[in-house]
C-alpha cells in the first residue's frame, strides 16, 4: 500500500492454517503483527491500521445513511451510478471486520519463532519449486524492473502463501465497514474510492475483488490505492490481474520495490560480529554509517564492499541477538511493510532459497517479548522517571526507544533501546521522579 512511507507493518493477525501460522486480516499479518514489538507500522503494501489505545467514538449515522452520503461524494468524485450500485447491491456491515480492526492482541511472538514460521523448510521448498516454474517469466521481470527475482518469490510466499490465501472477503464490504465505523475511516474512505475506480476501469469485477480484512488484495495483497499507482498488466491481456496471474501479481511487485528505490545487484544486508565494548546506541534506525566507519568501530563479518557504501545496524532482539549491517534495499522492502522482522524474513528467505540465509549468532531464547500490558506499563514507568515518550500506546518507537536507551545509559547497560522483562523490574524498583526530587 502505498501510503507514502506510512510512517511503513504489519500486518495482520489470525492464524489460516497449520502450513501458515501468517494468516487473518490477510497473508502477512500474523506476520508482522507477531513480531514487531518495537513499531506497529502500516505496510506499504497489505496495511494494518497502527494498534491506538482508544477508539472513535460511535458513528451518530446507520450505514444506510452513510452509505447514501458516500454514494453522493463517490459519484462527486467521478465513479458512475451503476458501478457504485453495483458494488454495493446486498453489503452491508461486516462485524469480523470491526472485531479484526479493534483486535490488540496481548502477547507477542519473539523474533526466532516468527522467523521459523516465515523460514520454513516447506516455504523453501515451495519457493525453490515455483522459481524454476516461472524461470522465464521472472527472467523478463528482472530485465524491466531490476529487481532481484528471490526478493520477489520471497514476497509472495509471505504475502500470499505463493496465491493459495488471499483472503475471502469483499474488498468493498471491509472497506465500507472500516469507512463507516472503523478506527480510520477517512482512510478507508479513500480506499474505498480506489476500489471502486478499479471496478469501473473493468480490471476485475465486484464478485472477484476479495482480500483481507483491512482490504489488501491479490498474490502481493495491494490495497487498492497501491493497485491503482503500481498494479501493472505484465501477461498483457488486458488487465491488471493480482489475482489470478502470477506474472501481473510478481510484476506488480517489482514495480512498487522498483519505484520505491531498489537498487540492482546490492545485497539486502548481512550478519555481522559485533566487539565487547561496542556503543548498542549505534544500533539505531536513524543512524547510517559507510561500512569502512563500521569497520573501524570494529565490526567483523563485511564482505568485500565499496566502504562508502551506507549501512545502519540491526539488533531484532537486542544486544543479546544476532546483529546485522543492513543496506538500501532492506530499507526499500520496510516501504512494502514497515516491519523490520518482516524484512529481515523476506531478506533471509531469499538467501534460503538459493542456499544461504543461515544465522550464527544466537538468539536469547530464555527472553519473551512484553506483553502490551507490559509495553504499556514500561512506557507509563519512563514517563514518572521524567522521560518524555507521548502517550504510553504500547508501541515501541523512536521516541520510547531513545527513553529506554537514556534510561540504560542511567543503570550503565548496553544502550541497546530493547524493552525487556528485566528493564520493566527495574523500573518497578524505582521511585517516582517526584519522590526522588523530594529526597
Amino acid at each position: 500500500m502505498l501510503q507514502t512511507n506510512l510512517p511503513v507493518l504489519l500486518r495482520r493477525v489470525a492464524l489460516a492454517g497449520a502450513a501458515l501460522t501468517l494468516m487473518a486480516a490477510c497473508a502477512a499479518e500474523p506476520l508482522q503483527r507477531s513480531l514487531e514489538t518495537t513499531a506497529q507500522p502500516t505496510p506499504a503494501a497489505s496495511p494494518t491500521p497502527p494498534s491506538a489505545p482508544g477508539l472513535p467514538a460511535a458513528t451518530q449515522q446507520s450505514f444506510d445513511q452513510w452509505r447514501d452520503g458516500f454514494r453522493v461524494e463517490a459519484l462527486a468524485a467521478g465513479i458512475l451510478p451503476q458501478v457504485f450500485d453495483q458494488a454495493f447491491a446486498g453489503v452491508t456491515p461486516d462485524s469480523s471486520v470491526i472485531e479484526a480492526d479493534r483486535s490488540q492482541p496481548e502477547f507477542a511472538r519473539p523474533v526466532w519463532e516468527y522467523l521459523d514460521s516465515a523460514l520454513s523448510s516447506q516455504r523453501v521448498g515451495n519457493g525453490q519449486r515455483l522459481l524454476r516454474q516461472h524461470a522465464h517469466t521472472l527472467d523478463r521481470i528482472e530485465r524491466r524492473y531490476g529487481v532481484e527475482r528471490h526478493a520477489l518469490v520471497a514476497i509472495w510466499g509471505l504475502e500470499s502463501n505463493f496465491g493459495q490465501i488471499m483472503g475471502n472477503k469483499s474488498v468493498i464490504r471491509s472497506l465500507a465497514t472500516l469507512a463507516h465505523e472503523g478506527r480510520r475511516p477517512e482512510f478507508a474512505r479513500s480506499q474505498l474510492l480506489a476500489a471502486l475506480r478499479i471496478l469501473q476501469d473493468g480490471d476485475i469485477g465486484p464478485e472477484r475483488m476479495r482480500g483481507s480484512w483491512a482490504g489488501a488484495m491479490g498474490q502481493t495483497q495491494f490495497i487498492p490505492t497501491t493497485y491503482q499507482d503500481y498494479a501493472v498488466d505484465f501477461d498483457g491481456n488486458g488487465r491488471r490481474d493480482i489475482w489470478g496471474s502470477e506474472a501481473d501479481a510478481l510484476a506488480s511487485a517489482a514495480h512498487y520495490l522498483q519505484r520505491s528505490g531498489w537498487q540492482s545487484g546490492q545485497p539486502w544486508g548481512f550478519e555481522v560480529r559485533v566487539p565487547s565494548g561496542f556503543d548498542y546506541a549505534l544500533a539505531d534506525p536513524s543512524i547510517r554509517k559507510p561500512l569502512d566507519e563500521w569497520r573501524q568501530l570494529g565490526l567483523t563479518g563485511i564482505p568485500a564492499m565499496d566502504g562508502e557504501t551506507s549501512a545502519g545496524m540491526l539488533l531484532p532482539a537486542g544486544h543479546r541477538g544476532p546483529a546485522f549491517l543492513v543496506l538500501n534495499n532492506f530499507r526499500t522492502i520496510l516501504r512494502y511493510n514497515n516491519s523490520s522482522s518482516y524484512a529481515l524474513a523476506i531478506s533471509l528467505l531469499a538467501e534460503r532459497m538459493q542456499g544461504g540465509g543461515e544465522i550464527a549468532g544466537s538468539w536469547p531464547k530464555g527472553e519473551r517479548p512484553l506483553s502490551r500490558s507490559e509495553r504499556i506499563e514500561l512506557q507509563e514507568r519512563l514517563t514518572r522517571q521524567g522521560f518524555e515518550l507521548g502517550a504510553a500506546d504500547s508501541i515501541i518507537g523512536a521516541n520510547t526507544r531513545k527513553a529506554i536507551r537514556d534510561y540504560q545509559r542511567r543503570l550503565g547497560w548496553p544502550a541497546d533501546g530493547y524493552p525487556t522483562h528485566q528493564l520493566l523490574e527495574r523500573l518497578r524498583q524505582e521511585p517516582l521522579a517526584e519522590q526522588s526530587a523530594r529526597l
